[in-house]
């Protein structure tokens, strides 16, 4: 043991790796020991103890390329220079804290991609007896308008709380949702249309569309990937919704045609 320590010793006494210590002579951080009558490197204590400061600083989060210069640095840099990496650090913390709670929110599908606001009208649609599938195509459909026309996106969920407060509204979205099993040429359709568009022209001033949205060239087309997304999959949701719009637009409400 006079003689020192071979590496792989030196390694074990610290708690790392012979690749670490190999590395750590690569960076710099630790000069090689001369080498003894026998060809081995020999470590002594004064290798063990800086051995054991890189180590330590490492694993406190100090990039291997600066460890070097700090245990070669007087105490006040040396202080100053760990202030610098406390706060880096903390800055990292800070982040790796915001990926766990984006990672949480996954769990929750595409919550991620929507305010609080509008998961509560999700939770609210769910609460009032609107099937799984319902619920699932209506969260798409509002991560698609806040994406594609977020000039509206306000006005939408505030049209949605409001229309889910009434009893009467709610009844005839579940029948335009159950009228996706009913034949295209059903004359239901028409007659749930009319009544659809009746109830919603009872508050017009939600149906107002703002002056910057209208003025722009592709607002039909945003609007219509929106209003009509999932249509391809049931024709009588597209009838019913391509009637509501006419009935409104009859009766002098704006509704862009795509």
């Amino acid at each position: 043991m006079a003689d020192g320590l071979t590496i792989g010793q030196a390694a074990a006494f610290v708690g790392v790796t012979i690749k670490t210590v190999r590395h750590y002579h690569r960076l710099g951080l630790i000069a090689e020991p001369e080498r003894d009558g026998s060809g081995y490197r020999r470590y002594g204590s004064a290798d063990l103890l800086r051995l054991i400061q890189a180590r330590t600083l490492a694993a406190a989060g100090v990039p291997l390329a600066e460890i070097g210069e700090l245990l070669d640095a007087d105490p006040e840099r040396f202080a100053a220079a760990l202030d610098d990496v406390s706060h880096r650090l903390t800055e990292r913390i800070e982040d790796l804290v915001t990926r766990r709670d984006t990672l949480n929110r996954l769990t929750h599908g595409d919550r991620l991609l929507l305010p609080d606001r509008a998961c509560v009208i999700l939770d609210r649609l769910a609460g009032l007896g609107f099937g799984a599938d319902y619920v699932a195509g209506q969260r798409e459909a509002l991560v698609l308008a806040r994406a594609l026309i977020p000039e509206i996106f306000d006005s939408f969920l505030t049209q949605l709380e409001h229309w889910l407060d009434d009893p009467e509204f709610v009844e005839l979205t579940k029948r335009g949702w159950d009228a996706g099993s009913w034949d295209p040429d059903d004359p239901r359709i028409e007659k749930l249309a009319s009544a659809l568009a009746d109830k919603l022209l009872t508050n017009r001033a939600l149906l107002a569309m703002p002056t910057g949205f209208q003025n722009r060239s592709d607002a039909a087309a945003r609007y219509g990937l929106v209003n009509h997304h999932l249509e391809d999959q049931g024709p009588s949701i597209a009838r019913l919704n391509a009637l509501v719009e006419a009935n409104l637009r009859a009766a002098g409400i704006d509704v862009p045609h795509q």
